[in-house]
């Protein structure tokens, strides 16, 4: 437990969209472009930290995991989705930044989609949350009833399920396309109903809300439906502004506002497949792929008073330095026994330093390295641009100045070759640690321990 004489802790609260790509939003070019305004997500970045360059990893699992665990995934195991009844998520050794936050004190909930794991000893309430309401897989199960021939002999039905700690979980509804509009409303529901009890037990917590929007597929609340006279995709971001919102509203109303970190982002690039597909605005691609489309999403932070309003940064960022800068917010110390990929960027976000610690980093989709960013380079080693469209595995390498070339569509090795000197000891840096710490193998049981 906290230190009664410490400072206030502050609350944090941490909402996840699902495949919001970097262009969708209006503060990021989208918008009343794409049909839908987002006047909510919009102002709350005027109101703190915009990023431009902040990265993710290559689809839903595997940006958990290194959000959760600080660690790339190739260390993880947790390298895709995979359906129910298979091993999948990260293994109980993993430590969550769910769980250095509650050993300093915090009541931590979780509410949305988790996608680490859907049985007991892998759920949110078994890896340092408190409770737990959201679904334990993916948003397109939700589909899966309304297939035909869908047999549930052979397929376990989706649920929307609950979980306290060290209580069992339970299914609470079927997870259909009528509750695939109607979740985000409970997740937000929910949300603001921890938000009021820890307020009254006067108690620090960390809400962490992986919402569903706008993963396929792509349904609004009955609420928005036609709500923009521009399909469900636009009247589905109308609604995801609506959510977020919701939680900025509740935050102010309990008097939170100067006490709270609250952060928005997203997981991945935009999804691939239509009519579902979205937009990375600027850049190229769609997550499933290793371009700037994939990795870059949209990313804010706001902490009165602590984070300077209206600051906006094209430095690297990835989603793993949310473990490290979020332990070291609340006073919590990382594991020292493995390697944490992550690092603090708490007093780059606190303005007390103009740049990111992170130069660069490297790349993978499941177990191969497709690319490395480092400054403002890329370096593809297997070039995929669109999902299923090859892969290419290049004799030499493809190198993009994205700052000239943001499309990457211009291979400048040849007059920059120097770049292959940083870029390679980067890799071999990693690789090293590969070997020195070696991978935990996807579908690893429970007891497995890394040796």
């Amino acid at each position: 437990m906290s230190d009664p004489t410490e400072p206030r802790l502050p609350n944090i609260v941490l909402i996840l969209a699902d495949n919001l790509g970097w262009g969708e939003l209006g503060c990021y070019g989208g918008g009343a472009l794409r049909g839908a305004p987002t006047p909510r997500i919009d102002h709350l970045a005027s109101e703190g930290m915009r990023f431009l360059n902040f990265n993710v990893e290559s689809d839903c699992v595997p940006t958990r995991s290194a959000l959760m665990t600080g660690r790339h995934p190739i260390r993880t195991g947790a390298l895709q989705s995979v359906p129910a009844g298979l091993p999948q998520g990260i293994i109980p050794w993993e430590i969550t930044i769910a769980q250095l936050l509650s050993a300093r004190g915090y009541a931590t909930g979780c509410f949305g989609k988790w996608h680490l794991g859907d049985r007991e000893g892998r759920y949110p309430k078994d890896r340092g949350f408190d409770e737990w309401y959201g679904i334990p897989r993916t948003t397109n199960e939700s589909m899966f009833t309304s297939s035909p021939g869908f047999d549930p002999s052979a397929v376990p039905l989706p649920y929307v399920m609950e979980g306290r700690k060290g209580e069992p979980a339970r299914n609470v509804e079927i997870y259909d396309l009528e509750m695939r509009r109607r979740i985000d409303a409970e997740l937000v529901a929910r949300t603001i109903d921890f938000m009021r009890r820890q307020v009254r037990a006067k108690k620090p917590f960390f809400a962490y809300v992986p919402i569903t929007q706008l993963h396929y597929p792509t349904l609004p609340h009955r609420d928005f439906a036609s709500r923009t006279g521009a399909g469900d995709f636009a009247d589905a971001m109308v609604e995801m502004d609506y959510r977020v919102g919701q939680v900025l509203d509740e935050i102010d109303a309990l008097g939170l506002r100067d006490d709270t970190v609250l952060i928005f982002g997203s997981d991945n690039g935009p999804e691939f497949r239509r009519p579902w597909r979205g937009t990375a605005g600027p850049w190229t691609g769609t997550y499933h792929t290793a371009m700037e489309g994939s990795l870059r999403v949209p990313f804010m932070i706001r902490w009165p008073g602590r984070v300077a309003a209206g600051r906006v940064t094209n430095e690297i960022v990835h989603v793993a330095d949310l473990f490290p800068t979020l332990a070291r917010t609340a006073g919590a110390e990382v594991p020292s026994d493995r390697p944490i990929d992550g690092v603090d960027q708490l007093d780059f976000f606190l303005g007390r330093q103009e740049r990111s610690n992170r130069e660069g980093f490297v790349f993978y989709i499941k177990n191969e390295m497709r690319a490395a960013k480092w400054r403002n380079w890329k370096m593809h080693f297997i070039w995929e641009p669109e999902p299923n469209a090859g892969p290419v595995k290049l004799e030499s390498p493809y190198l993009f100045n994205l700052i000239q070339d943001p499309k990457e569509e211009t291979d400048v090795l040849t007059p920059n070759n120097w770049v292959r000197g940083p870029v390679r000891r980067m890799i071999h840096g990693f690789e090293q640690a590969l070997k020195a710490h070696p991978p935990i193998p996807p579908g690893a049981p429970d007891d497995f321990i890394p040796g």
